[in-house]
This record gives C-alpha cells, sequence and structure tokens, in this order.
C-alpha cells in the first residue's frame, strides 16, 4: 500500500511550491518523519517528511 506525501500549509498568501530537491532517491528506505523532499516557495523553503516507515517509490498516478 502506498501513502501520499501532503504538502504542508505553507502560510494563507502561498499557493505555489516548487520541488527545489529531492532527500531520498527512488527505492530507499525510509522512516516515519524523516525528510524526503524539499520545497521552495517565494517566502520559505521546507522540508517534508515521509508520513510513514516503507521504501520511496515513484508515482504511477
Amino acid at each position: 500500500m502506498s501513502d501520499k506525501i501532503i504538502v504542508p500549509t505553507l502560510g494563507e498568501s502561498v499557493t505555489e511550491a516548487t520541488v527545489s530537491k529531492w532527500l531520498k532517491s527512488q527505492g530507499e528506505k525510509v522512516a516515519a518523519d524523516e525528510p524526503i523532499v524539499e520545497l521552495e516557495t517565494d517566502k520559505v523553503n521546507v522540508e517534508v517528511p515521509s508520513p510513514s516507515n516503507g521504501v520511496l517509490e515513484k508515482n504511477i498516478s
């Protein structure tokens, strides 16, 4: 079963974010709450944690 990576709320005026860097590669094991991707906005950079333990997969949807 796959879990989705949920983008956290970045503020009322922020409507877009760009993936600036993947911190883990496809196929790597990840632990819950471990940072896996860094998002960049015009106001802030934020690391998004893994929602669960597992292996990072390619998005197929």
